[in-house]
């Protein structure tokens, strides 16, 4: 059974949705909040046996009912994919009943045939990723993992750029009051433009500083005379890191090429050091197909920079929606309004 909860604390709402197994920051109290002052309603499911989802909502005036988004939810947890299935078409059965016209979610379960076949059951559908990525790049971070061992598993290029960045001076330090963010929302900015994927700037600013201000995300940057060289924001969620964002300075790099390696080994470092069972280096998805880029793609070659580390991409179920008024989602998507109001404030970069 399901019930809303009017005003969830937010340390409690975080430990069943962001600490528990399989927890994602976008699940969060904070996230809530941040749509909220985005023209979202939050709404905040919970199960009699305490699970919890974070539904986002939208209006699409002047069409009747609302658009649902349960962001990176509801989480795993403890649940196998079968039953995690059977919260969303619950999920979906109580927002549908409640004025929902459709419903997305896109909780990060594995590709798992159980898991689409009971969503099917229910009625949902898969659709395209409103997140950059479907599947992810992991570098696994078994019992006992240590730096020695990790490094070894590196590729010898890689090692080498990153050896380079030291020679030359470099070091990568946390900036944990985000003094560099708006520099970083720049360069992340560039990079929007040269990829071509949507980036709002302002939204992201300040949802990285809430993020951080409680204590959902770490932020490190490379520096070099008062030059922000590249940046890499992680959330910390379920156990686990996870790549959020990540720039550096196109100009910079004929002087420094292993800027990101450093920053990304120096995750790593942090990441054995406070023994994750993982660390997400995020999506190389290649749109619409959804597979891994092959020679020649644009995103082949962070594929390969990813995979350099020891990464493996690991395939994803990806985003399902539940369509609960067939004639109003078409009228929307003619007027092209569902998709743009499914992606809070853009999306961000791989």
């Amino acid at each position: 059974m399901i019930e809303e909860l009017a005003a969830p604390a937010a340390e409690a709402w975080d430990a069943c949705t962001v600490h528990a197994p399989g927890g994602h920051v976008l699940q969060s109290f904070a996230w809530a909040e941040q749509c909220r002052a985005d023209g979202w309603i939050p709404r905040f499911l919970a199960w009699d046996d305490g699970c919890a989802a974070l539904a986002l909502t939208h209006r699409l005036p002047p069409l009747p009912g609302v658009t649902v988004y349960l962001s990176r939810g509801p989480v795993p947890g403890a649940d196998p994919p079968g039953r995690l299935a059977g919260r969303i078409v619950e999920a979906g059965a109580w927002l549908a009943a409640r004025g929902a016209m459709v419903v997305a979610a896109d909780p990060e379960v594995g590709d798992d045939a159980a898991y689409r076949a009971a969503l099917m059951a229910g009625g949902f559908r898969p659709t395209e990723e409103i997140q950059p990525a479907r599947h992810r790049m992991r570098l696994p971070l078994p019992p006992g993992a240590d730096e020695t061992g990790v490094w070894a598993g590196v590729g010898r290029s890689t090692r080498q750029r990153i050896e380079q960045a030291r020679r030359a001076g470099l070091v990568v330090r946390e900036d944990a009051e985000g003094t560099r963010l708006a520099r970083f929302g720049e360069l992340l900015g560039e990079t929007a433009e040269r990829r071509a994927f949507s980036f709002s700037r302002s939204f992201f600013l300040a949802w990285w500083r809430r993020a951080l201000a409680a204590g959902l995300a770490r932020f490190l940057v490379v520096e070099a005379d008062g030059r922000l060289l590249g940046g890499l924001y992680l959330y910390r969620h379920g156990g686990r890191y996870s790549t959020a964002h990540s720039a550096d300075d196109a100009d910079a790099r004929h002087e420094h090429p292993g800027v990101m390696h450093l920053l990304r080994w120096e995750a790593i470092r942090l990441a054995i050091a406070e023994r994750a069972p993982e660390l997400d280096l995020g999506g190389v998805d290649v749109a619409g197909a959804r597979r891994p880029p092959r020679p020649g793609e644009p995103m082949y070659g962070l594929y390969e920079h990813k995979r350099s580390f020891g990464a493996e991409w690991v395939e994803q179920a990806g985003a399902h929606e539940l369509v609960a008024r067939p004639w109003l989602y078409r009228l929307a998507l003619a007027g092209r309004a569902v998709r743009r109001t499914l992606r809070p404030a853009g999306r961000g970069a791989p």
